[in-house]
């Protein structure tokens, strides 16, 4: 096999962790409450905890100074700014440099150094003219393999086996020995050993080594630099024990060589880091090497952090472990949102992995009351501890005066209440619970011997995430600090103790939030989360302290029955047109329409209420859906009257050119498109000729006889349509064929609006009837199926169920007095279809005591569907059977045959 992919060991090298999602990115499902990047050391800062890649990229590289520049400014005597140096060093042209050789420099920065600075530093200067000369050459010649995996390469890239070996060797061989400053010297050592090890004469390299670079006294950057080179050869060498050694002192000695460094004792040996344990003898040396093995190794690090605490309580990478243990509780106790599963209403969390007992546990129903708190399951634990910290969740049964102290029974009673599974990460056991108790411990600990506030602050944060909010800021307010990270971090933990401590939030408080608070709440243009200045990645901010507090503040106002608050704290008002259930409408209006907000109401909750134009148009479109949706045709009516101004239902375009990108605008409806409330046409009286969504509406629908209602319009507004419905319900009260067809019409348009019904979209503010959560058949015994916040309002689609009793009814009015056979059967067979509805309801809803985990499960899903399908057929084929029974030889029942696939399979 040749040059398809990338080797699976360099593969799985720099993606050890892993999601069953692909696009899931684990690192952005917590809050990053603790600045990991806070440690002084920044040299250590790819180090810190992150999966979606092999080194964490959170922090600004310029962090990490390059041990080169470093080395050249001292050289230049510190003339040079650092940036000064880089573009010297990296940037300027060996024509430029040989400009300033021969007295005539153009560059600008050459210039400004003026001719005598060549006189000065001239062999610095002679050294980087040799240096760029050699350097587009400096890679190592590839060789294939016929089992190689690698992707082609350019064949015509530059590499050291393109120059003329012997004439380099002798040129550089001649530059060292004509060198007088050593430093100078030994860098043309380095490059004598990288020329060899790049050729892969990698005996030359390693003697190279031995001949320039040793024998000079210095152990600097430069000798570092050539260590890295010798290790690279002796791994060539299969030396592998010596080539990891001197890696592990390339990264123990560089700044800016770390990642390489560790990336090359990964390749070179499988026990690296064990085979350098056995070598380490100074102190420093263990200490690094116990880092390694702890990084390599982080189920558990405490052990090794024991260890390394024994040797120096004060070693900076102690910080980056313990920095790497907090962020990995974060993870299990400051999941990004909970969200409810559609089939069930039951929470899931968006870290942690279920275990199938635990799965079946909390499906089989209730909690023991006797239960004690050491025995309950883990995601009673974890429901425990989002209450404690969040408030809790709100029972449908309490008031709006509800309080999180009131709402642990009815937790733990309800199995609803318990989430039953989360998609990825690490389990929140009694484990967990350990870890976070041991690391505690350890951080006290280390706190009394080390000089650093890091280890302060540490545990106040520890003490944060086991809700001890009072301990927490007792340590913060006793640490005294000068550094501008920790002063940040200690500031952002006081208000989330603050904030997090606050049982209920009321206007005093909200007009202490504004007042204290206000730069975590108010977006400014630049940057939107204010704090987030340490928690960014190539894509932007991450979830933060800003974002957390605002899921803190929307769960309290959840929890005291200010749903409306809640919702806006996380969502756009437009955004109800995805989920417009009534119960959640109502709350947002009231809010609305609440006289003397607060500050922080007008500017943090209201400002989501700009995304739509009209809001009493869209209220009002919405309460007129519903009413329609319940055959209120005259409270609809009162409702659409308010609503005449609507300007169609929110919607964006999102269009992309290879000029611009992806651009987005507000949807513009035509004159003639339906816009949520415009353009209706009268096939919406009409019956099914196929069940096609996809196919124009003049194709899948066929309009009934409505000549005696010439008030039906042929496009109609809701208003119109609901007062042509207020019409036929009238005559529908009479006697005779007229008023049969009128019940018809209307159990057709419910029918026809509902689910199932090819106008679907119509009262539940959508804009056209394909496929979108909002369709599903699931349902919950609960008003509301959010259980702590609305923060996952766009994830979780609910509205309320059809009712297909409403239009059954009216079949049955216009069956009991049509005289017409075959519009009897035309009626039947409507009715049936709706009492499908009514079927697919129900099984959505049934109860199943087996998973996919079940190595039964097969056997068990067939004789489920067994037992449904009966049921069916027992419960839910009424009009079915009574068609078949009196109306099989009409013409329109051959004719639903021929279209209708199921009908005819159950008239066989």
């Amino acid at each position: 096999m040749k040059k398809y992919i990338l080797s699976l060991a360099v593969v799985s090298l720099f993606y050890t962790k892993s999601d069953a999602c692909a696009w899931s990115d684990p690192d952005y499902e917590y809050f990053n409450l603790f600045t990991q990047s806070i440690i002084r050391d920044k040299t250590y800062l790819p180090f810190l905890h992150n999966y979606s890649s092999r080194f964490y990229e959170g922090y600004n590289p310029l962090q990490i100074p390059d041990d080169n520049i470093e080395t050249w400014r001292k050289f230049f005597n510190n003339q040079l700014s650092y940036s000064e140096t880089q573009n010297l060093v990296y940037k300027v042209s060996m024509n430029d440099l040989n400009a300033l050789k021969n007295g005539n420099p153009a560059n600008l920065l050459l210039q400004k150094l003026g001719t005598g600075f060549y006189q000065k530093y001239k062999e610095g200067i002679d050294y980087l003219i040799e240096a760029k000369y050699l350097e587009p050459y400096m890679s190592i010649n590839y060789i294939e393999s016929e089992n190689s995996f690698y992707y082609d390469r350019d064949a015509n890239r530059k590499n050291a086996t393109a120059l003329d070996y012997p004439k380099t060797i002798a040129a550089l061989t001649s530059l060292y020995n004509a060198a007088r400053n050593p430093e100078i010297k030994q860098r043309y050592g380095y490059q004598l050993v990288r020329l060899n090890h790049y050729t892969r004469n990698y005996d030359s390299a390693v003697q190279a080594f031995k001949t320039y670079v040793a024998p000079i006294k210095l152990k600097g950057t430069v000798y570092f630099m050539s260590l890295d080179q010798l290790a690279g050869a002796q791994r060539g060498l299969e030396m592998n024990n010596d080539a990891n050694w001197n890696f592990f002192q390339v990264f123990m000695n560089s700044k800016d060589r770390k990642e390489s460094a560790f990336v090359s004792m990964k390749l070179s040996d499988t026990a690296s880091f064990s085979n350098i344990m056995k070598r380490a003898n100074t102190n420093e040396e263990k200490n690094m090497a116990y880092f390694l093995l702890g990084y390599e190794d982080f189920n558990n690090p405490i052990p090794v952090m024991e260890k390394m605490y024994d040797i120096n309580p004060d070693s900076e990478i102690l910080k980056v472990m313990a920095a790497r243990s907090i962020n990995e509780l974060e993870r299990s106790y400051l999941p990004t949102y909970y969200y409810t599963d559609a089939a069930s209403g039951k929470v899931s969390v968006q870290r942690g992995k279920a275990d199938p007992k635990d799965l079946k546990a909390t499906q089989t129903g209730k909690v023991a009351p006797e239960v004690k708190e050491e025995k309950l399951s883990f995601w009673q634990k974890i429901v425990r501890f989002f209450k404690n910290l969040f408030g809790g969740s709100k029972s449908d049964k309490t008031g709006s005066e509800v309080k999180a102290d009131q709402n642990d029974d009815e937790l733990f009673s309800n199995p609803d209440r318990i989430p039953f599974y989360t998609r990825t990460g690490y389990y929140y056991d009694e484990k967990t619970q350990d870890y976070l108790d041991d690391l505690e411990k350890f951080t006290e600990k280390t706190k009394e011997k080390s000089k650093d506030e890091y280890w302060q602050i540490a545990d106040a944060y520890l003490k944060f995430l086991k809700k001890d909010y009072k301990g927490s800021s007792e340590i913060l307010s006793e640490i005294k600090t000068t550094n501008p990270e920790y002063q940040e971090q200690i500031k952002r933990m006081k208000v989330l103790n603050d904030i997090v401590s606050q049982p209920r939030i009321d206007a005093a408080y909200e007009d202490h939030l504004m007042k204290d608070y206000a730069e975590y709440f108010v977006e400014k243009k630049a940057e939107k989360d204010t704090v987030a200045t340490n928690n960014f990645d190539y894509y932007g901010n991450v979830t933060s302290t800003a974002d957390f507090l605002k899921d803190v503040l929307a769960n309290r106002y959840f929890l005291q029955g200010e749903d409306g608050k809640s919702f806006l704290m996380n969502n756009k008002l437009s955004d109800l047109q995805y989920n417009p259930n009534s119960s959640l409408v109502k709350s947002v209006e009231e809010f609305y329409r609440k006289p003397n907000k607060t500050q922080f109401e007008q500017q943090i909750i209201s400002k989501n209420m700009d995304s739509v134009g009209n809001i009493d148009a869209f209220f009002n479109t919405i309460y007129g859906d519903r009413a329609m949706r319940l055959a209120d045709f005259e409270k609809a009516q009162s409702y659409y009257e308010k609503a005449k101004n609507f300007g169609g239902i929110p919607r964006q375009n999102y269009e992309w050119t290879e000029k611009d990108g992806q651009s987005i605008t507000p949807k513009q409806y035509t004159a003639n498109e339906y816009n949520g409330f415009k353009n209706i046409p009268n096939l919406v009286f009409g019956h099914n000729v196929w069940e096609s969504f996809g196919s124009p509406e003049t194709e899948s629908m066929e309009a009934e006889n409505d000549s005696y209602f010439p008030f039906i319009k042929t496009s109609m507004d809701k208003l119109e349509l609901a007062e042509a419905l207020i019409q036929l319900k009238k005559i529908g009260s009479g006697k005779g064929e007229k008023a049969a067809k009128a019940n018809q019409l209307i159990g057709n348009l419910l029918y026809n609006t509902s689910i199932l019904g090819y106008y679907r979209q119509l009262f539940v503010m959508d804009i056209d009837n394909s496929n979108g959560g909002k369709y599903n058949f699931w349902n919950t015994d609960r008003k509301n199926p959010y259980q702590y916040y609305y923060k996952n309002f766009l994830d979780t689609s609910y509205i309320e169920p059809d009712n297909f009793d409403l239009s059954i009814s009216y079949y049955q009015k216009a069956l009991q007095l049509s005289n017409n056979k075959e519009e009897k059967a035309r009626i039947l067979f409507q009715m049936a279809s709706a009492e499908q509805g009514k079927y697919y309801q129900y099984e959505a809803k049934a109860p199943k005591d087996f998973d996919y985990s079940d190595p039964k499960w097969s056997e068990k899903e067939d004789a489920r569907q067994k037992e449904m399908d009966n049921l069916k057929n027992q419960k839910y084929r009424t009009y079915f059977a009574q068609l078949k029974a009196q109306y099989s030889d009409t013409e329109t029942t051959k004719n639903l045959m021929g279209s209708c696939s199921y009908f005819n399979y159950f008239m066989r």
